[in-house]
């Protein structure tokens, strides 16, 4: 398979540098700007967590070569990491792996995946485990009526959504992958003390973010979801990282903070604009360009800087492989 994916890029290159420089070299504040980059492969997801901002509107998805083909502009334009993310990317198993390894072994970006967790397979670690650096599971309370209540998983007290978690924590150890963890701060769960848990876990990174409202996502109404209930104070939100300080992988990413710094593509490659508390595509990067579509983006590459938005985002693939984990997270006691 590798193969024929280098044959689509020998393909498809000439196009996208057409597409890419048309007007020259892409100056530096676009490569700077442009170095990590987000892209929702598609909106489709199993889950329903009520404070979803990225709901299933549709159904659509590029084909292979179209979503290859804007990695390969994004590359030329200057980023060095992409990462999946959805919806649920899993749900689309053989795009999102060998977009993951055509981005990594013929682009030689990093690649980071966001994920629920609940439809990685060991068979699919092992395909395309190599070509992943970093994989984020959601993971926002460790006791399953929470879970329940926020849509994660089965909406029952037998919530198996940390179980699933706990699979992949290990699936990732035995992959050399780096594990992450991302944490939606709401009401149900912004009294929680996860210490515990994440000491034993001992993530790479973990993020913890302000629930946030997106008109036509889920700020009621019409929209898909309807998080107004859900929604923390910034006291409320700053007193969950308080007592979560003691973690040093964690990073603390308040609604102000958040909103406008990353950069989002959809699932027909174009940016979506934040700043006036929706998402406003751009044009596709496939028909006007990376700088182009970037004008439309609404992305405040400061802030980006600030929350630390640079970071060692490679794992390191010259260590000795190590040992499969077997039993090593079953004794965190749920």
């Amino acid at each position: 398979m590798p193969s024929i994916m280098k044959i689509c890029f020998i393909g498809l290159s000439a196009i996208a540098a057409a597409a890419a420089f048309k007007t020259g070299v892409s100056p530096p504040s676009v490569a700077q700007r442009v170095k990590s980059v987000n892209y929702f492969i598609s909106r489709q997801c199993n889950y329903q967590c009520k404070f979803c901002f990225h709901t299933q509107l549709n159904t659509n998805k590029l084909g292979l070569g179209k979503a290859m083909l804007g990695l390969q502009l994004l590359r030329q334009a200057g980023t060095e990491k992409i990462n999946f993310a959805g919806g649920e990317p899993f749900m689309n198993p053989e795009l999102l792996g060998e977009l993951c390894r055509h981005a990594n072994e013929d682009l030689g970006m990093a690649v980071s995946i966001i994920s629920n967790g609940s439809l990685i397979t060991r068979d699919w670690m092992d395909r395309f485990g190599p070509f992943v650096d970093i994989l984020g599971i959601s993971v926002d309370s460790f006791d399953p009526a929470t879970n329940a209540a926020i849509g994660r998983g089965e909406d029952s007290d037998r919530n198996h959504h940390v179980n699933r978690m706990l699979r992949v924590r290990d699936l990732c150890a035995q992959h050399e992958v780096l594990f992450k963890m991302n944490t939606v701060v709401c009401k149900f769960n912004h009294d929680e003390d996860m210490n515990e848990y994440v000491t034993r876990l001992d993530p790479y990174r973990w993020k913890c973010f302000q629930v946030l409202l997106l008109n036509g996502e889920n700020a009621g109404g019409g929209d898909l979801r309807d998080a107004r209930d859900l929604v923390v104070t910034r006291d409320e939100f700053d007193a969950f990282i308080t007592r979560h300080s003691s973690q040093p992988m964690l990073i603390a990413e308040a609604n102000d903070v958040m909103q406008n710094s990353y950069l989002l593509l959809d699932e027909e490659l174009r940016f979506l604009d934040c700043s006036d508390n929706g998402k406003v595509p751009s044009r596709s990067i496939l028909d006007v360009g990376v700088e182009n579509a970037l004008a439309q983006a609404g992305f405040d590459d400061s802030m980006f800087h600030k929350r630390g938005g640079i970071f060692e985002w490679r794992r390191d693939r010259n260590i000795e492989k190590p040992q499969a984990s077997e039993g090593s997270l079953q004794d965190v006691n749920l």
